[in-house]
C-alpha cells in the first residue's frame, strides 16, 4: 500500500470534525397554543366514534377489527401521541372509506366536523411545540453527488464513483443521511478514486533526457523479405538511428535494404560491405511518442540465397530537441499560482483555493498545514513540484470534509436549539438539492457576502435554467416514480413482442423529460397529471401510434386524446403490470403510493391469500376475478381503494398500448371512489385529482421536501408542510414557487441541537 493511501485509511474515519466558530442565531419563540378552547376529543371526535366506530373499534369482548380499539385514547394528548394512527382515522373517514357500507353512514356535515376536530387537536399541538427543524445525519455525498462535485470541483469527465457499491435507500431516495454507510470496500474505492481524479487531472512529467541505446546481434542473416530489427520505445522528437549491417551475395546486384521505424520507411541503402567488416547505415528522423521496431528489411530477397543480409546492432539515440510538455488546462487551473512564489508557498496557494471548494466553505490554515505536511514528505524524497502538490491534493479529497456534507452545531449551544445554520452550509443545502454538487462561484461568494438568504429567489431561477439541474430533475423524477425498476420490468415476450430494450429506454426517457420540462417551463404542480403534451422517439412514437416522427431523438408532441400527464406514460403502466396481464392492485397502489402519499397497508399475512392466477376457481373478466378474489371483508377496505382507480388505465395493456379490448371482452374503465364519486377511464380519474389537486400537491411536497432535506419527514415538519402547500397554492401552484418555499422553509434553513 502506498504510504499516502494507509495515511488515507486512518484519515476518513478517525478524522476530528472541529466545530464551527460562529454564534447561534437565536430560535424564534415557540407559538402560543389555542388553552381556551375545551378538549376537542372529549367534545367533538368521541360523539362520533360512539355512533359509527365503536361497535368494531371499541373496547367489547373479541379482538378489535383492524387490530384497532378506541379505547385507549381520552383526550387530545392521547390522540397527539398516536398521531400516525389518527391521520390514518382522519383519512378513512374523510375519503368514506370507513365507516363499511353496509353500516349507516354519517351525514357530511358530520364527517367534515370530526376531521376538524382531529386536525384541530394536531394544529394545536404544533402551535404550542418546541420549535424543531429537525437535524440529518451527516452524510456522505452519494455516487450521483460524487461524480458530480468532481466533475465541477476539478474538471474531469469521467465518472470515477461508477465503480462504488450501490447507494442504499431510504424513503424512496438514495441521497438519506440515515442510510449512506461507508464500508470497507468504499474506503477503498475512495482512495483509489482519489488516485484515479489526480492521475486525470495533473500532468507529472518532465522533457525526455537524451538517451543512447545500443542493441546487439539481433540476428545473423536473413534472406527472405521480413524486417530484421528490435522494439524501441520513443518520447516524442528528432532521432538519429543506426543500423551496423553487412551483405553477401553473388552477382552483380547487392543487397538492398530499407531503414524502417515504427513500420514506416525511411531511407533505402545498398549493403556493399561484407558480413566480416560491416558497415553503419543511418538516418536521422523525427518520431512521435510510442513504442515500435527499429530495423531493416531486405528489398531484393533471394530465395537460392545469393544474397544474406546480416544485422549486427541497432542503435539508437535523442531526442535532440524534445517538444515542451504540454499541460490541458485542468492541470493549468489547479496549479496556477503566482509566479514569482517560493515552492511552498506556491503549493499553499494551491491547496488553499482547492481545499476551499472541495470543503465548500473557507478552509483553515491548520488544515492546509496538515495537507501540506504530505507536500513536504515528498520533498524530502527529491520528489518534482507537481508530485508534491498531488500528494496534498490528495489528502483533500480523502478527507470527510469533501466526502461528507458536513454541518457542524456552534459551540457551546444549548441542546434542543433551533438555529440557523451559516450561508456556506446554506449554499451546499441548495446546492445539493437542484444539482446534486457543490456550490459554483457565484453561490460561494454571495454566501461569503452573507447576501444568500437575500437572493434565495434568483438563485433558484437560476439554478434550475442551468443544465446541472438535470441531475436533480431526472435523478429525483426516477426515483419518486421509482422508474428504475423498469429496468426489472418483463413483459412476456411472446404476449409483447413490441417490447424491445430501445422500448424500454425510450420508456424511460419520456417520463423524464415530460417532469423536466414542467418543472423547467414552471407549470403548474397538476399539470404532471393531466399536460397534453409528451416526448417521443420513432420507437415510442410507433408504440403510441404517432405519426411522422422519425429517428431516436426525442420530440416533443401533442399527446393522442386517451392520454395526457405522466399516469399514462408507457413506462410507469409498464412498470405497474404483471409480466402477462395488466395489474389493476399494482396501478392503483402506485397512484396511492407515490401520487396521493397514502399507502394501504400491507395485506395481513394470517389471510394468505394467494394470487388472482393461482385461484383457477375464479371465472369471467379480470374486473369480474377481481371482485371475487376480494371478498373477503378485510381485504375489500383497501382494495376499494386501489381497484377502481387501477381499473381507470385498463384500456392500457401490460406495456402501456392502447387497446379497447381485453381478449374478448370490451374494457370496463368505469370506477367509483369510496367517497362516492364516479369517474369513466384514465381522463375522467385525471379530472376528480385535478379537482382534489390538494391531495397531490402536498404529495409532491412531502417527496420533495424528504429529498431535499435527506431524510424522512417527522411530525414537527408538519407545520412546514402545510405552509409550503398553502404558499404554493397561492402562488397557482408553480413549480417555481413550490422550490423556493421548500428553500425558505426552517427545516431547510436551520437545524436543531440534539436533546442531552
Amino acid at each position: 500500500m502506498k504510504p499516502v493511501q494507509a495515511l488515507a485509511l486512518v484519515l476518513i474515519p478517525c478524522a476530528c470534525l472541529v466545530s464551527r466558530g460562529d454564534p447561534p442565531t437565536p430560535a424564534s419563540a415557540p407559538a402560543k397554543g389555542s388553552d381556551a378552547k375545551p378538549a376537542a376529543y372529549q367534545k367533538d371526535v368521541l360523539p362520533f366514534l360512539k355512533a359509527h366506530c365503536l361497535d368494531c373499534h371499541g373496547a367489547g369482548k373479541g379482538k378489535p377489527k383492524a387490530d384497532l380499539s378506541f379505547a385507549k385514547y381520552t383526550d387530545d394528548a392521547s390522540l397527539v401521541a398516536d398521531r400516525k394512527v389518527w391521520d390514518n382515522v382522519q383519512h378513512m373517514i374523510k375519503s368514506r372509506e370507513m365507516p363499511p357500507k353496509e353500516r349507516p353512514q354519517p351525514k357530511a356535515e358530520e364527517i367534515d366536523a370530526v376531521s376538524a376536530a382531529i386536525q384541530g387537536v394536531f394544529d394545536r399541538a404544533d402551535a404550542s411545540a418546541k420549535p424543531n427543524a429537525g437535524r440529518v445525519t451527516m452524510r456522505r455525498l452519494n455516487r450521483t453527488e460524487y461524480n458530480n462535485t468532481v466533475r465541477d470541483l476539478i474538471g474531469v469527465t469521467f465518472k470515477p464513483a461508477e465503480d462504488f457499491p450501490a447507494d442504499d435507500v431510504g424513503y424512496g431516495f438514495d441521497n438519506i443521511g440515515d442510510v449512506l454507510s461507508v464500508s470497507p470496500l468504499l474506503l477503498e474505492k475512495y482512495l483509489a478514486a482519489a488516485e484515479a481524479i489526480l492521475d486525470e487531472a495533473i500532468v507529472i512529467a518532465e522533457p525526455p533526457k537524451f538517451a543512447k541505446q545500443t542493441f546487439g546481434v539481433i540476428r545473423t542473416n536473413s534472406t527472405t523479405a521480413g524486417e530484421l530489427g528490435k522494439v524501441v520505445s520513443f518520447e516524442a522528437g528528432e532521432y538519429r538511428v543506426r543500423c551496423t549491417v553487412g551483405g553477401d551475395h553473388v552477382g552483380p546486384d547487392p543487397v538492398k535494404v530499407m531503414l524502417r521505424v515504427m513500420g514506416e520507411d525511411v531511407k533505402a541503402f545498398e549493403v556493399k560491405a561484407p558480413a566480416d567488416k560491416p558497415e553503419v547505415i543511418e538516418a536521422k528522423l523525427k518520431v512521435k511518442l510510442g513504442t515500435g521496431r527499429v530495423g531493416v528489411a531486405i528489398l531484393n530477397p533471394d530465395p537460392d540465397k545469393k544474397r544474406v543480409l546480416h544485422l549486427k546492432a541497432v542503435e539508437v539515440e535523442g531526442p535532440f530537441d524534445p517538444p515542451p510538455v504540454t499541460y490541458p488546462e485542468v492541470h493549468k487551473r489547479l496549479m496556477a499560482h503566482k509566479p514569482d512564489a517560493p515552492p511552498r508557498e506556491a503549493a499553499r496557494e494551491i491547496v488553499t483555493r482547492f481545499a476551499t471548494r472541495a470543503f465548500r466553505r473557507p478552509v483553515r490554515a491548520e488544515e492546509v498545514e496538515k495537507c501540506l505536511a504530505l507536500y513536504d514528505a515528498a520533498e524530502k524524497k527529491g520528489q518534482r513540484f507537481e508530485v508534491r502538490v498531488r500528494a496534498a491534493l490528495y489528502r483533500v479529497l480523502v478527507s470527510p470534509h469533501f466526502l461528507f456534507r458536513v454541518e457542524l452545531d456552534p459551540p457551546n449551544v444549548a441542546p434542543g436549539t433551533t438555529y440557523q445554520i451559516i450561508e456556506y452550509e446554506l449554499a451546499s443545502r441548495l446546492s445539493y438539492f437542484l444539482w446534486n454538487s457543490m456550490p459554483d462561484d457565484e453561490l460561494f461568494a454571495l454566501a461569503g457576502q452573507g447576501k444568500l438568504r437575500q437572493n434565495l429567489e434568483a438563485q433558484v431561477r437560476r439554478m434550475v435554467r442551468d443544465p446541472k439541474s438535470q441531475s436533480f430533475l431526472h435523478g429525483f423524477a426516477e426515483q419518486w416514480l421509482t422508474l428504475r425498476k423498469l429496468d426489472l420490468a418483463s413483459p412476456d415476450p411472446k404476449l409483447f413482442p413490441s417490447f424491445t430494450p430501445a422500448l424500454r429506454e425510450a420508456m424511460l426517457r419520456e417520463s423524464l423529460l415530460f417532469f423536466e420540462a414542467v418543472v423547467r417551463d414552471d407549470r403548474s404542480i397538476p399539470d404532471l397529471l393531466d399536460a397534453d403534451f409528451t416526448f417521443v422517439n420513432e420507437e415510442l412514437a410507433r408504440h403510441y401510434g404517432i405519426e411522422g416522427v422519425k429517428g431516436a431523438e426525442f420530440v416533443r408532441v401533442k399527446a393522442p386524446a386517451h392520454r395526457g400527464g405522466m399516469l399514462t406514460h408507457a413506462g410507469i403502466l409498464t412498470l405497474a403490470s404483471n409480466a402477462t396481464r395488466t395489474s389493476p392492485v399494482k396501478r392503483g397502489k402506485f397512484v396511492l403510493d407515490q401520487l396521493l402519499n397514502t399507502p394501504p397497508p400491507p395485506p395481513p399475512p394470517e389471510l394468505n391469500i394467494p394470487e388472482l392466477e393461482e385461484q383457477k376457481q375464479l371465472k369471467g373478466t379480470l374486473r369480474q376475478q377481481m371482485e371475487q378474489h376480494r371478498a373477503n371483508a378485510v381485504c375489500a377496505s383497501c382494495h376499494q381503494r386501489m381497484d377502481p382507480i387501477g381499473f381507470a388505465f385498463e384500456n392500457f395493456d401490460a406495456v402501456g398500448a392502447w387497446r379497447e379490448k381485453d381478449g374478448k371482452a370490451a374494457i370496463d374503465a368505469s370506477g367509483v371512489l369510496p367517497d362516492g364519486r364516479k369517474f369513466d377511464g384514465p381522463n375522467g380519474l385525471r379530472k376528480l385529482m385535478r379537482a382534489d389537486k390538494t391531495a397531490f400537491v402536498k404529495c409532491v411536497t412531502e417527496k420533495l421536501f424528504t429529498y431535499a432535506l435527506g431524510r424522512g419527514l417527522e411530525d414537527y415538519d408538519r407545520r412546514a408542510v402545510s405552509a409550503i402547500v398553502a404558499a404554493t397554492g397561492k402562488a397557482d401552484d408553480k413549480f417555481s414557487a413550490l422550490l423556493t418555499e421548500i428553500i425558505k422553509s426552517d427545516p431547510f434553513q436551520k437545524r436543531t441541537s440534539p436533546e442531552k
